[in-house]
């Protein structure tokens, strides 16, 4: 590590010190740091300096702390789960969803009533407030340790005309798309993606270590006349999986020549 030199912020400098040393390899990826007690020795400052140092290096990402064993250098490898995002239908007309058996449910789902907010509304095309079946699932997948909070959102409209909905709407996707299919509907989906840093019960839920932002899946079902019918959120933390889509090359109109 290099030495450090006045004058200037201190826990600065320390930080710089320490970020350089990351940069160049002299720490690894997930290594831990020197202790607090080596790194004051080794700068010769006071342990608040080392402390926000080491705060201000998490707040960059760099370090992640764990309570009990130290300071380690965050990972800068590959996510550890891809989620493949398409839905296919067999011959017999059932749903099948990419990585649906690969999920675990951490705890049991909660099924509740709720209203449109500003996003879900216009996400779902609804004003403010209108009425809609909700359910959570807090979700692992057991191979790689990693969790995903899911949400689903059906309008009372849709629900009430689709009974098997509203007797029960913490059902799979791939049930729900079935169900929609059996009324009438013939469906297509559109999917956006953002980041946002987490809230605390999304960091808490979702094991989020410091500074890590989480992706936010909506996918939402229409109908006819490009209608939305169920609204369908994932949220993960962003260096735990990435997500994988197979695009196709849609045809062009037919276009109609005047005579």
């Amino acid at each position: 590590m290099s030495e450090i030199q006045r004058p200037g912020a201190l826990y600065q400098q320390v930080a710089a010190a320490i970020r350089e040393a990351i940069l160049s390899g002299e720490f690894a990826p997930d290594s831990p740091l020197p202790s607090e007690a080596q790194l004051i020795t080794h700068y010769g400052v006071s342990r608040p300096t080392v402390r926000n140092a080491i705060s201000a290096l998490r707040a960059e990402g760099l370090i992640d702390v764990r309570h009990g064993k130290g300071s380690f250098v965050r990972s800068s490898g590959q996510p550890r789960l891809t989620i493949e995002r398409r839905v296919t239908r067999t011959a017999e007309g059932k749903f099948t969803m990419p990585n649906g058996d690969t999920w675990q449910e951490a705890e049991a789902p909660s099924s509740y009533r709720t209203h449109t907010t500003k996003d879900t509304g216009r996400l779902l095309q609804l004003d403010l407030e209108e009425a809609l079946f909700g359910c959570d699932r807090l979700l692992v997948d057991p191979s790689t340790g990693t969790r995903a909070m899911h949400r689903m959102l059906i309008p009372f409209e849709v629900a009430e005309a689709v009974p098997s909905l509203g007797d029960e709407p913490c059902q799979p996707p791939a049930a729900i798309y079935q169900a929609l299919t059996q009324a009438g509907h013939k469906l297509s989906w559109t999917e956006t993606v953002r980041a946002h840093m987490p809230l605390p019960d999304e960091r808490t839920s979702l094991h989020l270590p410091d500074a890590t932002p989480v992706l936010h899946v909506a996918r939402i079902a229409h109908g006819a006349a490009e209608r939305p019918l169920f609204l369908e959120e994932l949220r993960f933390g962003a260096d735990r999986a990435e997500l994988a889509y197979r695009i196709t090359a849609d045809k062009e109109p037919t276009r109609r020549t005047r005579a």
